[in-house]
């Protein structure tokens, strides 16, 4: 910091003093080729020239009078036009002597004060760099709701301080997400761990019959799966995260009837009818991962449904994919929360066929790895809800 007020400091004040010392040489010059006219002219029009009596006959002062005085250099027997010339030099080299040197002076001290000026200024410049300096030494995961709020009149300065302040928000939501996923994440894998535990220890106790052991065996089976369907999920989430590894050419609307087809079984069974509108929709992009974006939609649009509801699938070629359900009603605060990993409308009842509440924070996270955006609306009156996926028309890679 102390470096770049230094190098500011040497900028200004360099640039201050060479400005005076300009100013300065260039009025000595304009008031040395004008001065010698300017004194010739005020001595020879002091007194008219028919008034002056000649150089060489001028009367002497009487004994009584007072002396007359002689200027110094100037010889007495010199004529008018002499005279007048050896007077106007000797004028012009004392008025410019004593201008050099009150010149000097005021530049020295116009230097001083343009050098702490430049020091002054430089440190009101860099002072909200300081903040964010010190702001961004102290901060950890502890303090990450600090913020800088820098009090200044817009600017370059001004903005940069906002930016970092509009990261630090961005930083925040992060830490705070990934606690909140690590924490879930703990809790759901410890469930079924805890349940299978709890299953083999009471379940097996004793002696146990054979239909008691066969019962528990499916118990401990069913668990399995659950928790392996949890892993799957948090490996497809923190794959979707990295990015895309391949592109390809995909038609999400075949995609759309694809899905529908596989998920039509479980959703006779449950009393849904699903719909697909698909126009030609084809991006760029992983196509498992599309695949299983839509698929999550779908399904969750199935399961989180009523009896004799209903699921509509629309792809448009404008380049978006929307799915629409009917279901229970959604408060329009909490569906942005839907989109994080592990939450729910409702609290888990590990019933089967429960999933882990990874559904949509997969759909989110693969839409950004496919320069889309996910987003979602609470249809209000008769519920449900309705997710739209616009992809970019030309995604990042």
């Amino acid at each position: 910091m102390s470096g770049e007020r230094a190098r500011l400091t040497a900028l200004y004040g360099g640039l201050l003093v060479l400005a005076g010392a300009l100013l300065t040489g260039l009025v000595y010059l304009l008031v040395q080729q004008g001065l010698y006219t300017s004194i010739s002219s005020a001595v020879t029009t002091a007194v008219p020239r028919e008034q002056r009596p000649p150089w060489r006959s001028m009367p002497t002062p009487a004994a009584s009078a007072v002396p007359a005085r002689r200027i110094e250099g100037v010889p007495m027997d010199l004529d008018e036009g002499l005279a007048v010339t050896k007077i106007s030099d000797l004028a012009g080299e004392a008025a410019l002597n004593r201008l050099l040197t009150v010149s000097v002076i005021v530049f020295t001290v116009y230097a001083v004060l343009s050098i702490a000026l430049a020091w002054w200024m430089a440190g009101r410049v860099l002072r909200p760099v300081a903040v964010i300096t010190g702001i961004a030494r102290r901060l950890s995961g502890a303090n990450l709701h600090e913020r800088i709020a820098l009090d200044a009149p817009p600017g370059e300065l001004k903005h940069l301080a906002d930016t970092f302040d509009e990261m630090l928000d961005r930083i925040e939501r992060l830490v705070g997400a990934q606690q909140r996923f690590a924490a879930n994440a703990a809790h759901e894998l410890r469930t079924p761990l805890a349940v299978q535990r709890a299953a083999a220890e009471i379940g097996l106790a004793g002696n146990p019959d054979a239909d008691r052991v066969a019962m528990i065996r499916t118990k401990l089976i069913s668990v399995a799966d659950d928790s392996e369907h949890l892993v799957e999920g948090l490996l497809l989430l923190a794959d979707s995260e990295q990015g895309l590894e391949r592109r390809e050419p995909v038609a999400v609307d075949v995609l759309a009837h694809a899905v529908a087809d596989g998920l039509a079984e479980e959703a006779a069974g449950r009393g849904v009818t699903v719909s697909v509108r698909a126009e030609p929709l084809t991006v760029e992009g992983d196509g498992v991962l599309l695949d299983r974006l839509v698929h999550n939609l779908v399904a969750n649009a199935v399961r989180y449904n009523v009896e004799d509801g209903r699921v509509t699938v629309r792809a448009s070629r404008d380049g978006f994919l929307e799915v629409t359900n009917t279901g229970p009603e959604v408060p329009a605060d909490t569906v942005p929360q839907l989109f994080e990993p592990f939450r729910r409308l409702q609290e888990r009842t590990h019933a089967k066929g429960e999933g882990a509440g990874l559904g949509l924070s997969i759909v989110s996270a693969i839409a950004r790895a496919h320069g889309a955006e996910a987003t979602a609306v609470a249809n209000g009156e008769g519920g449900g809800l309705t997710v739209r996926v616009a992809f970019a028309r030309d995604p990042a890679p």
